[in-house]
């Protein structure tokens, strides 16, 4: 603003002077105008126009030769020439100039221009008519003074008006800030007051809580994980130290000892396999889960899955059984590593979570159809109670119980799937998980539903 009435006064300054100085040549002018007049008329060389026209004290005039002798002048610059010869020789057409005039005080501004004088030839002599430059420079110096003056208070008064104005508008958004301020994680559903406006400023409100209502959502989820997992990882540690606080409590024969080791290597197991679990959540980025898909024989991998707990199951007096379906072999485009963990955590719940009887019997099938693989874990056990049926399927944002079923939901979305828990018409606990094959071997990382650690529980809520 500065910048702006600085530039304004001077254009004001310079326009006024401009003014100023046509004021006086018309004025000129008209005065050398009448002059020449006047002596054309009358026949006489005397320079008068008639009484008061010309005032000695503010204007002034003389007739010139050519060689800047004086014909005719008025009494206030009678003392000597108002043009030099050099000057009074060049002047062929109407020209004005300023100069300092001998009898007069301030500079002054001149018309100078060729007339004739009677009885002689043309452009015999040089008529001079001038007028003081004082009023000029007073009425610019006042200029200057109001503008000095009027300058700076129109300055301040534009910058508390602007101050005023940014305030007024930024007002919301210093209220939007004090209330982003005051929400802290002992009330993190607060959400800020939308302006009524419609405008930017609540569109911004709008995105601060959306923005909100993530941060939210992420801080839930990750409560959730760390009672989930303390919850899930205290069981085995806790049977763990039993196990070996029982066994070196007395002196044991070679059975007891190899017993409890058994044991406590069944409970390690299971450390790892949670701490696999852990691992799969926190290589999530932003809810990616990284997969790397490739030709999978689902026959070898089911194969290779009751294998692996084979020893287990006789110990929990079980059978684990593989049929698949559509031939002795099916392939697809999978990640057989996430395969491997989902058939893993459907195991070892069947096997943890069985009915009096045990879990007797659990079958592994695979079919394919439709571009869709699924994979189904049958058991014998005691079954799902009827709220988890009751529910919606299992799915990364679900609060289902453990982290078992939670990186099985994890894993089926990542593969464009999803897992239906059912009771078996023939009893148990039947599990399917559908995932969507590739044709081709492909790596890729498919961006998954947000995970969402559930609640302290067992698996199954059986």
């Amino acid at each position: 603003m500065a910048l702006v009435l600085t530039a304004l006064g001077a254009f004001l300054y310079t326009r006024m002077g401009t003014e100023l100085t046509h004021a006086v040549d018309l004025d000129l002018r008209a005065r050398a105008a009448v002059t020449v007049s006047s002596t054309a008329r009358q026949g006489q060389t005397r320079l008068d126009a008639g009484r008061g026209l010309i005032d000695p004290d503010e204007s002034f005039g003389q007739i010139l030769t050519p060689h800047g002798d004086v014909i005719e002048t008025t009494p206030a610059v009678a003392a000597a020439p108002m043009l030099p010869p050099s000057l009074t020789r060049s002047v062929t057409t109407p020209v004005f100039l300023n100069r300092h005039v001998v009898g007069i005080d301030d500079p002054a501004r001149l018309l100078a221009l060729p007339v004739r004088l009677p009885g002689t030839a043309p452009r015999s002599a040089v008529l001079v008519v001038g007028a003081p430059l004082g009023d000029r420079a007073e009425a610019l110096d006042r200029l200057l003074l109001l503008l000095l003056i009027g300058g700076p208070l129109a300055l301040a008064a534009s910058s508390y008006a602007g101050w005023l104005l940014a305030g007024a508008a930024l007002r919301p958004v210093e209220r939007l800030r004090r209330e982003a301020a005051a929400i802290s994680e002992t009330e993190p559903e607060r959400r800020l007051t939308v302006p009524p406006t419609g405008d930017e400023l609540a569109r911004l409100a709008h995105t601060l809580n959306a923005m909100l209502a993530r941060l939210q959502e992420a801080l839930e989820r990750e409560h959730r994980f760390v009672d989930t997992a303390g919850h899930e990882l205290r069981t085995p540690l806790a049977l763990l130290r039993a196990q070996l606080e029982l066994a070196t409590a007395r002196p044991r024969d070679r059975t007891e000892l190899e017993a409890a080791i058994r044991s406590a290597a069944a409970e390690t197991d299971r450390l790892v396999g949670l701490a696999e679990d852990i691992l799969v959540l926190a290589r999530t980025r932003q809810g990616r889960l990284p997969l790397r898909r490739e030709p999978v024989s689902l026959t070898r991998l089911l194969t290779d899955a009751a294998e692996a707990f084979r020893a287990r199951a006789t110990a929990a007096d079980a059978t684990i059984t593989v049929e698949p379906h559509g031939g002795p072999e099916i392939s697809a485009g999978l990640d057989p590593v996430r395969l491997r963990q989902i058939l893993h955590n459907l195991l070892d719940n069947a096997l943890r979570h069985s009915g009096p009887s045990g879990p007797g019997r659990i079958t592994l099938r695979a079919e394919r159809a439709d571009g869709l693989v699924r994979v189904s874990v049958h058991d014998q056990g005691q079954g799902f109670p009827p709220t988890v049926l009751a529910g919606p399927p299992p799915t990364p944002d679900s609060r289902a119980d453990g982290l078992g079923l939670l990186i099985v939901a994890m894993i089926a979305a990542a593969h464009d799937g999803q897992v239906s828990l059912a009771d078996s018409p023939s009893g148990g606990a039947l599990v399917t998980v559908s995932l969507s094959a590739s044709s081709e071997p492909v790596t890729t990382e498919h961006r998954a539903p947000p995970t969402a650690p559930v609640s302290p529980g067992t698996e199954k809520g059986r």
